[in-house]
């Protein structure tokens, strides 16, 4: 009897559990979505440029932080875990995302996806989202590599001992990508980021929210497919521990930028745009 009223409760604590994530993942329409996602791109247009630059800097510095707690889990459990501790890195990576969607923040992946459905509903010109992508860029690069030389070099956290090793060969695996290779990595990481933002945006509370971003960015993290921004973090702090050059992060930016643009672009903005702008012909 003891055994049954036992597994009773389990059930009940289950029902009680899933009746609360259900709760709290009721999405809109993917109509909706889509224009809530173009809502979004004319306000990061209209934002002034101290509050650009303010919130470029957190956007880069944030997804960074979230690089440098992956690097510290992903070194410290390598010895226990085996490769493992990567995919634990991932599962902890994706925090710097949801602190920019949630606290606020600007992050131009995300504005790659959201100000380019913006362009293609014909709410802002072109130079506008040039405008946007150059400033947001600039402030994300910024505080990435403060991050590298404030946290990672100048505070120790990635300047010695396993930490040191971790960044280094994480630095190198980027930058021994062929170009194709770093465009098309470039894509599948926004393209997952892209949908990590577009159901974000559907989600109605904080909890669709969380994770609606988390999986898919848990997911290009686990993958190995490579952020531009993110890089902008890890190849400098292995710069500064003399692991390789400005030359090699300039080169590997410019490929890895290219796919994210492709990738959040074309086949999140693009590819929905015009699946769902005129539902009333579908």
């Amino acid at each position: 009897m003891e055994g049954l009223a036992f597994f009773k409760k389990i059930d009940i604590l289950k029902s009680a559990f899933v009746n609360t994530v259900t709760k709290g993942v009721k999405m809109k329409t993917p109509e909706q979505i889509l224009e809530s996602t173009i809502h979004i791109g004319e306000h990061k247009i209209a934002k002034s440029l101290p509050a650009k630059a303010i919130l470029g800097f957190i956007g880069g510095a944030m997804i960074s932080l979230g690089y440098l707690l992956y690097v510290r889990i992903a070194a410290s459990g390598l010895e226990t875990f085996g490769a493992f501790a990567s995919i634990l890195g991932a599962c902890a990576f994706p925090i710097g995302l949801i602190i920019i969607l949630m606290a606020g923040g600007e992050l131009i992946t995300g504005n790659m996806m959201a100000v380019s459905a913006a362009l293609l509903a014909k709410k802002i010109k072109f130079r506008e989202l040039a405008k946007n992508w150059l400033i947001i860029t600039l402030f994300n690069v910024i505080g990435a590599i403060f991050v590298a030389f404030v946290f990672g070099h100048f505070l120790g956290l990635t300047s010695a001992g396993i930490f040191k090793e971790e960044v280094i060969e994480v630095a190198h695996a980027k930058i021994a990508a062929p170009p194709l290779q770093a465009i098309v990595s470039g894509i599948g990481c926004n393209w997952f980021v892209g949908l990590a933002l577009w159901l974000c945006y559907g989600a109605n509370d904080a909890t669709g929210k969380l994770l609606g971003t988390w999986f898919p960015v848990m997911t290009f993290v686990a993958l190995g497919f490579q952020h531009s921004v993110a890089n902008a973090f890890v190849i400098p702090a292995a710069i500064f521990e003399g692991g390789a050059t400005w030359l090699d992060f300039i080169l590997n930016f410019t490929f890895v930028y290219t796919g994210n643009i492709i990738g959040g672009a074309v086949f999140v903005s693009l590819f929905y745009f015009k699946a769902y702008d005129h539902p009333e012909k579908a």
